[in-house]
């Protein structure tokens, strides 16, 4: 790996440390958890942003595969990862520290960390990036309404319509397209078990944000049906 990417990978490392220090003394009266979605909502819009401008050709956004990573692909990809670093160190601090989330990190970092080093499939894993956390800040922000009072309201019922939706487009579309090409292409048998596994965690992931938004919808029509306008029961 370049000595200057993994300078910007501890930079990066510090940078979001500082993000969320900042952030926690801002909103000291908000949970941990809170003040590290801020923060996770940065990095998700960040991260589209970066590796919407690496974008070598639009009509093939994953073009040119099994190729060597540009810079502009390598430094997306090395912010991320100094992300994901401060992520997982940030979480072991939390009052409830999620197995699932760690194991997903560690593994993360692995994979792109191979990208890195190998300075190889930058196309695909910047495709991949962008199709990971495109659906993030709707994700995050169900959480940071539901703090500031907003749960089982019409505005966080939305954010979790919109979070489904793009999740369910951008994994389920972009990402059974970008799993082909990954694992038809001359790539490391690494970069390619990794698509694999991305492909099988959203499939698992789309099939508990389907049972949420039923759910969420069959209460908000119980609701609707119970109250006494709809009841004809208004004093």
């Amino acid at each position: 790996m370049e000595d200057d990417i993994v300078n910007l990978i501890v930079l990066g490392v510090l940078l979001w440390t500082t993000a969320f220090l900042l952030i926690r003394k801002t909103f000291s009266k908000r949970s941990f958890d809170f003040c590290n979605r801020i923060v996770s909502t940065i990095h998700a819009t960040l991260a589209v942003i970066l590796a919407s401008r690496s974008v070598e050709d639009w009509s093939c956004p994953v073009c040119p595969l099994a190729s060597n990573s540009s810079l502009k692909q390598r430094q997306t990809l090395a912010v991320t990862v100094a992300y994901l670093i401060y992520d997982l160190i940030c979480c072991l601090f939390d009052e409830r520290v999620s197995l699932d989330n760690t194991v997903h990190h560690l593994v993360s970092i692995v994979g792109i960390g191979a990208g890195l080093a190998y300075q190889k499939c930058g196309s695909e894993q910047v495709a991949a990036l962008f199709i990971t956390e495109i659906s993030s800040p709707f994700l995050h922000a169900r959480e940071l309404l539901k703090e500031l009072g907003y749960r089982d309201t019409d505005l966080n019922l939305a954010a979790d319509i919109a979070f489904a939706v793009i999740f369910s487009l951008a994994r389920m579309v972009g990402g059974p397209y970008l799993t082909f090409v990954t694992v038809s292409a001359n790539n490391p048998i690494l970069i390619k078990a990794m698509g694999l596994g991305l492909q099988f965690v959203s499939t698992f992931w789309l099939y508990k944000i389907v049972k949420m938004v039923i759910r969420k919808l069959t209460k908000k029509q119980k609701k609707v049906v119970s109250s006494p306008l709809h009841s004809g029961k208004l004093n």
